[in-house]
């Protein structure tokens, strides 16, 4: 209901770039209904989103105390570190999305005529501007997926840091197309963010790699790491044993004599003469 009443501030707020193409390009700009029902189609999808988005802290807190009663304390850490990270940086990217909106519905529809209209269906449009805010706010938070395949051992640091300049590369790829060729400074306020995450990203599997490095090296270097002391070999282990026999000790204790429980004598009773004896 709270998203039904919304759904008209939330639509205006949209379709605010359809009147900056008319004022921008002297065009006739406008949004189309092509059905009778397209409207209220149009009102139920937006109260539905807008639902979804408002109800979403009762949704994910049922989601996680599903969840978290099969988690040990290691991976409840690490899953509320990951979702309190993501969640922040992916509303950042929904709002960089909607600030570059503006720009890229004015770069695509400059391609039309100047003499023509541009009348843009509201449904496509609704769906045009709900995946281009969804995309920026993923691409914010892939930094995130790359720290999560850290931490599964799927990938190093090293490789994060190698991969430097191609991650570069696609970062200002995607933000040039999400962005006007003209609009440099809308560019580069969308891509200086998305590098920064990128090497945040690469300094935190850094600190992951040195801590496992730190944690195997112990492991190993540990006398009973194993189970086994590492001064035992077969030879010593055979050595140990015969001792052992020998002396009635354990493997690894002092020597001992072989002591036997004292028993008392056996004293031998006098066989009677059971000869027969003629007279």
């Amino acid at each position: 209901m709270i998203g039904y009443f919304l759904s008209d501030f939330v639509w205006n707020a949209l379709r605010e770039p359809i009147y900056t193409i008319a004022s921008a390009q002297g065009r006739s700009a406008q949004l189309n209904y092509p059905d009778i029902t397209s409207a209220f189609d149009l009102k139920l999808k937006i109260s539905v989103y807008v639902g979804i988005v408002i109800s979403s802290p009762m949704w994910l807190y049922q989601v996680f105390a599903f969840l978290m009663p099969g988690l040990t304390r290691t991976e409840k850490r690490y899953t509320f570190g990951f979702f309190f990270t993501a969640v922040p940086l992916f509303l950042a990217g929904c709002a960089a999305g909607f600030y570059v909106l503006p720009h890229v519905v004015e770069l695509m529809t400059s391609f039309a005529p100047s003499q023509d209209a541009a009348l843009i269906t509201a449904q496509s449009y609704f769906d045009f501007v709900l995946k281009l805010v969804v995309a920026i706010g993923i691409a914010f938070v892939l930094p995130v997926f790359i720290v999560l395949l850290n931490f599964a051992g799927v990938i190093s640091a090293t490789s994060i840091i190698k991969s430097w300049r191609v991650a570069i590369l696609v970062i200002i790829l995607f933000t040039a197309i999400a962005t006007p060729a003209a609009d440099v400074v809308s560019m580069f306020l969308l891509a200086v963010p998305m590098v920064v995450l990128y090497f945040a990203a690469y300094g935190v599997a850094v600190l992951h790699d040195r801590r496992a490095a730190r944690r195997a090296l112990a492991f190993e270097q540990e006398p009973g790491a194993l189970g086994v002391p590492h001064d035992l070999s077969p030879d010593s282990g055979r050595a140990d044993t015969g001792r052992a026999l020998r002396s009635g000790s354990g493997p690894g204790e002092p020597s001992q004599a072989l002591r036997l429980p004292s028993r008392p004598p056996v004293r031998s009773r006098p066989v009677p003469d059971r000869r027969l004896r003629l007279p």
